[in-house]
């Protein structure tokens, strides 16, 4: 019998959100890690000349692999056979795949905490074992390779991700050596999240395929090439599974749509208008860290990259879920609960999301200062 796993209340929150919003209430949706811009103008006038032109059964393109091997090549500097790629319906798939084909029922596998509500829940789907392990000011909330190394039995995998989710910290190239070089040793094998890759503030961002070749890599198009509706991306697995992931992939979810994928290799060098997202984003940031410490919110998590703010809200509430809950019947904005993301300490914290548009950032922010600065304080 599969195992019971708990509901994405971020989802249950949106759902409130959208019925106020057919009740004819303005929504400011900052729940959800979605852009809210398009797909790439050159992306969709290639989805409407190939609607005219193939017939679109099940398909997995060729030149998209390679595509993608090049962006390993020329952006991170490693090599990668495009037989290794399995593209797939977005990055949830992606992240099944790895699980099922790297491990067996019972195996442990090793997160942050707080980390993607995702992980800890498709880890027990797979009747598998999450170790989560507290991450905190002190490690900018990422795991880190003494954290790995202080595990007294060795985990049979670990689950990583710069930027993160909810925080968009990063972990230095040196520290992903540095945890590539102790799972070696130990003999866990690692699955790398990158999908927010592209979306960086400053630090510098690696692959752990830099580090670890023979990682499992899970990527996709919903977050940088703003492609979430798509239903587009990959998985990198290592040479010696490359072929166990295919047999997979074909039976679990046969292909990603085939539209989609025309749409995406152009989508790849479109990059002029993607940094431009990239940039709004750059601005948004920098406007919702201006107005936190207005709101009483002084301790976050260091926004590197992602689109996201993870703050403690403990003066307020140790209720998180019920926190958002006001905050959206009261003003209309959406957020997203800290229990997702940790089960333990996630009563105090919130997500917001910043990938809106700037004028709906300004907004928010004048949303909620009033909002804010009336509720009693702890």
């Amino acid at each position: 019998m599969g195992q019971d796993i708990a509901p994405f209340q971020a989802i249950t929150l949106s759902r409130r959100a959208h019925a106020l919003k057919a009740e004819g209430r303005r929504i400011l949706h900052m729940e959800f890690g979605q852009p809210s811009t398009g797909a790439p103008q050159a992306a969709l006038a290639r989805a409407h000349q190939v609607l005219g032109e193939d017939a679109m059964g099940y398909w997995e393109s060729p030149p998209l692999k390679a595509r993608i091997a090049q962006h390993y090549r020329e952006t991170y500097g490693a090599e990668i056979n495009p037989a290794r790629i399995a593209i797939t319906c977005g990055a949830s798939p992606a992240l099944v795949l790895a699980l099922a084909t790297a491990f067996s029922p019972g195996d442990r596998i090793a997160l942050a905490r707080p980390g993607y509500v995702a992980y800890r829940n498709t880890i027990r789907a797979l009747n598998m074992v999450p170790v989560e392990i507290p991450c905190d000011e002190e490690t900018r909330f990422q795991l880190s390779a003494a954290a790995l190394a202080a595990l007294p039995e060795p985990p049979e995998g670990v689950i990583l991700a710069s930027p993160a989710n909810p925080t968009g910290t990063i972990i230095p190239g040196p520290e992903l050596a540095a945890i590539a070089d102790i799972c070696r040793a130990r003999g866990t094998r690692i699955i790398s999240d990158e999908i927010y890759h592209g979306l960086t503030y400053g630090p510098a961002l690696h692959s752990m395929l830099e580090f670890e070749p023979g990682a499992y890599i899970v990527n996709s198009f919903s977050k940088y090439f703003s492609m979430a509706g798509w239903r587009l991306g990959w998985l990198v697995s290592p040479e010696d599974a490359a072929a166990r992931t295919g047999a997979y992939i074909g039976n679990l979810f046969l292909t990603a749509p085939s539209l989609a994928q025309h749409a995406g290799l152009v989508a790849m060098d479109s990059r002029a208008e993607l940094d431009a997202n990239v940039d709004v984003y750059r601005r948004n940031r920098e406007m919702m860290l201006a107005a936190l410490p207005r709101l009483g919110l002084e301790r976050i998590a260091p926004p590197d990259g992602a689109f996201y703010l993870y703050a403690d809200i403990s003066r307020f509430t140790d209720d998180s879920l019920g926190f958002c809950l006001k905050l959206l019947e009261d003003t209309g904005v959406a957020t997203a609960p800290g229990i997702d993301f940790d089960p333990v300490d996630g009563h105090h914290f919130m997500r917001v999301s910043f990938a809106l548009s700037t004028p709906e950032i300004e907004e928010a922010i004048g949303l909620l200062t009033p909002w804010f600065a009336a509720q009693p304080r702890r």
